[in-house]
């Protein structure tokens, strides 16, 4: 049995703690709010309530940092802000991590991380990505800074747009006007985003990056269009003219080559739950 500490039980933090508790991982993980910490621990899950404002706050915080394996997904606020306070949170935690027995860390990022610009060919985990042309300079600075200050085993998976549950692309665009429809997207479903998180683990991939991206990559009008057949929503009014300036397509080959298989590879096929 190992023991894991997953610092964010949010939207995959929580499932992904379910999922390893069901296969006999001891578990522990936190949340900012004392009232959703007890709610979690009622389900089942140990859960404390912990936050970085930058300084550790919280009660019987140290806890979880006795595990073996540390799931860090706490990502940046914003992208414009400058990244000066998440940079402060990490330093406090890299400071926690450096005085524990964790000896693995998997940092959650984003696939925003890449470059914004449209190109003819995708974007792996090998592009050189630098602050200035970084789509999320605060995430850039963030990995680099575990990279280079963390002793321990590093992964950093990269998501591209978690969806899944509630989380409906086309309710977001619904009625819309000028929608950008003719650019093609980097999806992944929340189910396969806690199973490639597992599967990091079991597999002990450590000291890599990965793109957590659904491999096929549909157009965005397409999924739109999908969702408002399907699930009784207004689709949008109109859409921008399209352009041939190319496509910012992120690659999820790498985990795929490393035997990672996608239940949902197609966004078009999604299954979601909409709350009413």
């Amino acid at each position: 049995m190992k023991n894991i500490s997953i610092i964010g039980l949010g939207w995959i933090g929580l499932p992904l703690a379910k999922a390893l508790q069901e296969q006999k991982y001891e578990v522990i993980g936190s949340t900012t709010s004392e009232v959703k910490a007890e709610k979690i621990q009622s389900e089942g899950i140990r859960s404390i309530q912990f936050s970085l404002d930058p300084h550790p706050q919280g009660t019987g915080f140290h806890a979880l940092f006795q595990a073996e394996i540390l799931v860090v997904n706490i990502p940046p606020r914003s992208r414009q802000d400058g990244g000066e306070k998440y940079l402060e949170q990490l330093k406090f935690l890299k400071e926690l991590i450096s005085n524990s027995p964790i000896q693995k860390v998997l940092y959650v990022s984003s696939t925003g991380v890449y470059p914004e610009k449209l190109r003819s060919f995708p974007y792996t985990e090998q592009e050189e990505i630098n602050s200035t042309d970084s789509g999320n300079p605060n995430l850039w600075k963030a990995e680099n800074y575990l990279k280079e200050q963390l002793s321990q085993e590093l992964c950093i998976l990269r998501f591209g747009g978690l969806l899944g549950q509630d989380r409906i692309p086309g309710k977001y665009f619904s009625g819309k006007e000028n929608v950008v429809g003719h650019t093609r997207v980097n999806f992944i479903h929340q189910t396969d985003a806690v199973r490639s998180m597992q599967f990091i683990i079991h597999k002990e991939l450590w000291g890599q990056t990965f793109n957590g991206v659904a491999p096929m990559h549909p157009l965005r009008k397409e999924v739109y269009e999908k969702n408002a057949r399907e699930l009784k929503i207004a689709p949008p009014k109109s859409y921008q003219s399209e352009s041939d300036q190319g496509q910012r397509i992120v690659s999820g080959e790498k985990i795929i080559q490393a035997g990672f298989e996608f239940l949902y590879p197609n966004p078009l096929d999604f299954p979601y739950a909409a709350k009413e």
